[in-house]
């Protein structure tokens, strides 16, 4: 019935899958905020082997450097200089709970009946030697360069507003 090869690739992308998908029901599962970065961390990683899977090296490069990175360590900075009381946990209510296991099993049974009925184009046949970060930072440093700059700017006022809004807080 199914013609499946199983590669090193086939693996490769059960693994990343089982990663991320534990990764992201352990960030939603979780109760201590440092562990749930953990956990989003994880997905971040498991996403970055994915690109690597595709052939998207500088995308699996930018998401690992910058979002399970950058944007993890900057959530545990920010988790550690805010104070935090110990709020109580609310009750735990098994209608709303029951209705969200249909509504997620439901959800489950659309997207495994719409993968499954569809058909899927024959990909292209892999071309060796094509460098794609190359040409991103070809494109980006000739056609994208005022966007580029713009963001930097942008993001370093960010950073110098969130470092003034945490000195603040502080005082």
């Amino acid at each position: 019935m199914f013609n499946i090869d199983f590669t090193g690739e086939f693996a490769a992308f059960f693994v990343f899958s089982a990663i991320m998908i534990c990764g992201a029901v352990l960030m939603i599962s979780l109760e201590k905020v440092v562990h749930m970065v953990v956990s989003m961390a994880a997905v971040f990683l498991g996403l970055a082997g994915m690109f690597v899977l595709l052939e998207a090296e500088f995308v699996a490069f930018v998401q690992v450097l910058i979002y399970a990175g950058a944007v993890s360590i900057l959530m545990i900075f920010g988790i550690m200089m805010t104070k935090h009381q110990g709020a109580e946990r609310e009750k735990a209510k098994p209608l709303h709970e029951a209705l969200a296991a249909i509504g997620a099993l439901c959800l489950f049974g659309v997207l495994f009946y719409a993968i499954r009925s569809t058909t899927f184009p024959e990909p292209a046949p892999f071309q060796a030697g094509e460098d794609n970060t190359m040409a991103i930072g070809e494109l980006l440093y000739t056609g994208y360069v005022v966007p580029f700059e713009l963001l930097s700017v942008l993001l370093t006022v960010a950073f110098i507003g969130a470092i003034v809004l945490a000195k603040k807080e502080a005082d």
